[in-house]
């Protein structure tokens, strides 16, 4: 982990000015606080002499005043610039991901961590951190330079033991890096499996197994557990580490400057301002040890992000082609780290009209919808489609009324949404809710039957402009009716779209224009 990556400035251009008004403001509390040491020196050395107190006590006033400003100053630009980063963070990555195939793409529990968890993981880092790395740049090299023109043989004592701070911290730094790694994969692990027990919650009630999660979620999370208070006794032990080190050697300055002052080689002036100014060579330093385990989350996390939205994505749309005719010409496919292809030398021209794939499970009927969708990358062939709606087995169905859920990518005019979901016969079903159209629904469409969340993201189909609309497994899952329904309104849409679609369902295969089966013949009625 780098103690600050450069890139950060150039994926997100929003962060070059906060960034820079902090570099700004950490020189002015480097100054201030040179500027504090030489005035208190001043106003203790008049204090003793029985000298007047007007001016140093002013000037004690007013740097104290000045270093508060800034530090509020500081932290109120760095806490809007934790949060204006991983917001803009996360909306890139979002934006990036949306560009990538599946392939591209990480794994559904690593996005889910990043998109979380790691942009939020962020904003300590640019808070926190960022502001100490800063004031170890500029208040140490001040510090030590100011003591060499005060009193030299102290800034030598600094000068040689100054060092193994960053050495030291370096070191840990260095250790904590691996400790972190192994939490953050600890997290990706209990956010994922979190996810994947809350989204099959209902089927496990029904097949009884719902008990049985709750063991497993607490094995996963006594895992993140040990690996949170590993990283945990790491950073307190190296923050002691530190501090004893650091007082260890300002103890040494004022040693030799209370060993020089009691001999008369030295004026007290002299002795107070390096007194004062030897620590500053080393709390910024030791600051930057403490807050680097604070935000040492934010630093593995930014490097992953980072990672992802410097990585160009290949060329994996379908080539763009007017009209609504798809031709597939020797298409191949194989998903990444195996060698069995899933799709072979695949041809197809489907043009307006219902054309429905078939085929044993696992022979790549959803790979071949998805390939076409530009979902996934082909290994071999050339693919075009005009632009498509694809409807997958598990649509997605956010958490919020019915009409922001249908007008996704359509129109949001009332009665094209009444007609799509009179197509379908939902619309009867809708009316009669109470808030109609603007009824809410959970996440996942938590509230509907299957029948009506497979109605409902048919009738978005029909909403939507796309030429193309892709089907997969459409009748799947819902009662006789429904499948009914469905058949006759797929029917319909084929009158003026070209739509293909994967089924084992017999009923849906007697109403295609095309049969193809993967492996076989295409099959023309």
């Amino acid at each position: 982990m780098r103690p600050f990556d450069p890139r950060v400035l150039r994926v997100v251009p929003s962060t070059r000015a906060p960034v820079a008004t902090l570099g700004l403001v950490g020189v002015g509390q480097g100054v201030a606080t040179i500027g504090t040491a030489f005035a208190l020196a001043a106003l203790v050395v008049a204090v003793v002499r029985g000298d007047p107190l007007l001016e140093p006590a002013a000037w004690t006033g007013a740097l104290f005043a000045l270093r508060a400003a800034l530090a509020a100053l500081s932290e109120t630009i760095a806490a809007r610039a934790g949060v204006l980063v991983a917001t803009h963070l996360r909306e890139q990555l979002l934006a990036a991901w949306s560009t990538r195939t599946a392939d591209e793409r990480p794994s559904r529990d690593t996005a889910l961590t990043l998109a979380t968890q790691g942009t939020s993981a962020v904003e300590p880092y640019i808070a926190k951190y960022l502001p100490a790395l800063i004031s170890a740049a500029v208040v140490p090299p001040l510090a030590i330079t100011c003591l060499f023109v005060v009193d030299w043989p102290s800034a030598v004592v600094v000068v040689l033991t100054v060092w193994l701070l960053p050495l030291f911290a370096a070191l840990i730094g260095a250790t904590t890096q691996e400790d972190t790694e192994r939490r953050w994969g600890a997290l990706t692990d209990l956010s994922g499996h979190f996810l994947d027990v809350m989204r099959g919650l209902p089927m496990l009630v029904g097949y009884g197994r719902a008990e049985r999660q709750i063991e497993v979620i607490g094995t996963v999370s006594q895992r993140h557990r040990r690996a949170t208070m590993r990283t945990l006794r790491l950073a307190f032990m190296s923050a002691a580490a530190l501090e004893l080190l650091a007082t260890i050697s300002v103890a040494i300055v004022a040693v030799v400057v209370g060993l020089r002052l009691t001999t008369g080689s030295m004026e007290l002036l002299v002795g107070l301002t390096a007194i004062l100014l030897a620590p500053e060579a080393y709390w910024p330093i030791r600051r930057v040890g403490t807050e680097f385990h604070s935000a040492a989350d934010g630093a593995a996390a930014l490097e992953d992000v980072l990672a992802e939205l410097v990585t160009p994505a290949a060329s994996s749309v379908p080539h763009p082609v007017d009209g609504a005719t798809v031709r597939l010409r020797g298409v191949g496919y194989a998903y990444p780290g195996t060698e069995r292809r899933v799709l072979e030398d695949i041809d197809l021209i489907a043009g307006p009209g219902l054309t429905v794939i078939t085929g044993p499970s696992g022979c790549g009927k959803t790979t071949l919808l998805e390939v076409l969708a530009g979902v996934r990358r082909p290994d071999s062939g050339e693919v075009r489609c005009p632009e498509s709606h694809l409807v997958t087995q598990r649509p997605f169905l956010g958490a919020g009324t019915l009409r922001a859920n249908l007008t996704i990518g359509g129109p949001s005019e009332s009665h094209d949404v009444w007609q799509a979901l009179r197509a379908v016969g939902l619309d009867g079903a809708v009316a009669a809710l109470p808030d109609g159209l603007d009824s809410p629904i959970g996440d996942d469409g938590f509230g509907l039957s299957a029948g009506q969340r497979a109605r409902l993201v048919l009738a978005r189909a029909l909403l939507s402009t796309a030429p193309v609309v892709l089907l997969d497994e459409p009748t799947a899952h819902v009662d006789p009716d429904s499948a009914t329904t469905i058949g006759a309104t797929i029917t319909q849409l084929a009158r003026t779209r070209t739509v293909i679609a994967v089924s084992h369902q017999r009923d849906l295969v007697a109403r295609a224009d095309h049969e193809v089966a993967l492996g076989e013949p295409v099959v023309s009625r």
